[in-house]
């Protein structure tokens, strides 16, 4: 967290906020009603079909390419597959596919980047230190070239006239472009000219290029990193496999499956694998002086705003809690199960999980992670029988980087299933 306000220091002495970082407050409350409203009204996300069937297809053809079946490199397919359909809710569907490739091979090496800088650690030699610095300058180089790659895109959607895509969605950055915040009262601000008299002031460049950034690598990393565990777990556990793959085969005899309530399984199989291995293990929150005092008492806290750090992993994981929470076991969450009800975002009584946070700052892509966890889970289970590599097997070692992801990338093998589709 304290990175990702680095990210956002001033420049120029201008602050470039995204919702992670900005304070509670009027600016965060335009920002948070302009994405759920704009783009993540459940509305728009049922719009999403079409994408979803176009990177299934390529993704599914490009896993059917590959020399008996035997797929290495899925983590990166995974995510270039999310990515694309992330991208264009954010571009719109006619951005070029050599442009969606360029800024996905960027996006990953931020988080790369990003998942293994160490920038307020101060133990360590001087040879540590050097290398951090190293990855520091790399980190910051590459969001250098992520803004170059963006404001010719958004430039272009800046452009009159503009119109949605098919199916009436809007892209997330033509919303940006219409955005008007509340003015910050920055002398650079007003003399550049972007206030307008109701006292709000259109987004800057470097504000807009934050919130893209954001939404692109949130939107694909979380989806891409559970995607790589669900898969990891089925090919581990081939019961599990096979009764995912009886329930999408009932639904896609009535319709193409697309992740829908009508397959309790899927979800079930979705939330075990959110609760066992949450996108982010650590989920940091500023916690203003009064707050702090008033909830955590005066004993032992620090003055002034602190960081909180809630170990969502760990909640996942509690013996406490859950019954053999070690295990990935769906069916809890089925009808009857222990954790019957509970859903990615927690209840009003009690907390057993929060891979998406809880209270007034939650995720608010939650919707959408689950319509595109699910959607590709569904197809990749219904188009192929997923297998143990012969030479590796698969390792549940956990890694936490930038996100929670698995310290060996899987390996399988896919045998397909329905050659006709």
């Amino acid at each position: 967290m304290r990175l990702h306000v680095a990210l956002a220091s001033r420049r120029r002495g201008q602050r470039n906020e995204n919702l992670n970082s900005v304070p509670h407050g009027a600016h965060w409350r335009a920002l948070r009603c302009n994405l759920t409203a704009e783009t993540l009204h459940p509305w728009r996300l049922g719009c999403l079909a079409p994408l979803q069937r176009e990177a299934v297809r390529d993704l599914v053809a490009t896993l059917s390419s590959k020399s008996k079946g035997a797929v290495k490199d899925l983590r990166t397919h995974l995510y270039g597959a999310v990515f694309s359909v992330v991208a264009r809710m954010c571009f719109g569907a006619g951005v070029d596919g050599r442009h969606v490739r360029a800024l996905c091979r960027a996006t990953l090496d931020f988080q790369l980047a990003i998942g293994v800088v160490r920038p307020f650690s101060r133990a360590g030699s001087v040879m540590d230190k050097l290398v951090e610095r190293r990855r520091l300058r790399r980190l910051f180089a590459i969001d250098v070239r992520l803004k170059e790659m963006f404001l010719p895109l958004i430039a272009a959607r800046g452009s009159p006239p503009r119109t949605c895509d098919d199916g009436g969605r809007r892209p997330y950055v033509d919303s940006l472009v219409d955005l008007r915040v509340p003015n910050d009262d920055d002398e650079d601000t007003a003399a550049a000219g972007n206030t307008d008299d109701g006292g709000r002031r259109a987004l800057r460049d470097d504000e807009t290029v934050s919130l893209i950034q954001e939404f692109l690598g949130a939107g694909t990393g979380t989806v891409a990193a559970s995607l790589e565990w669900a898969l990891a777990h089925l090919v581990d556990k081939p019961e599990v496999q096979e009764k995912l793959r009886r329930e999408v085969d009932a639904e896609a005899a009535v319709s193409l499956p697309r992740g829908g309530a009508a397959m309790p399984y899927l979800q079930a199989v979705v939330l075990e694998t959110l609760r066992m291995h949450p996108p982010l293990p650590v989920i940091p929150r500023h916690v203003q002086a009064d707050t702090a005092a008033g909830v955590l008492g005066g004993t032992g806290v620090p003055p002034g705003d602190l960081y909180v750090n809630f170990a969502v992993a760990d909640m996942g994981r509690d013996s406490k809690t859950w019954t053999n929470p070690d295990e990935f076991q769906p069916e809890r969450f089925l009808a009857g199960g222990e954790a019957a009800g509970v859903g990615p975002l927690p209840g009003p009584k009690e907390i057993r999980m929060m891979p998406f946070g809880a209270g007034h700052r939650f995720c608010p892509g939650v919707g959408m992670a689950m319509v595109n966890m699910k959607c590709f889970l569904a197809a990749l289970v219904r188009e192929f029988e997923w297998a143990p590599s012969a030479a590796t097997g698969v390792d549940l070692t956990e890694l936490d980087g930038f996100f929670k992801e698995m310290k060996t990338p899987l390996s399988a093998r896919v045998t397909r299933r329905n050659q006709s589709s």
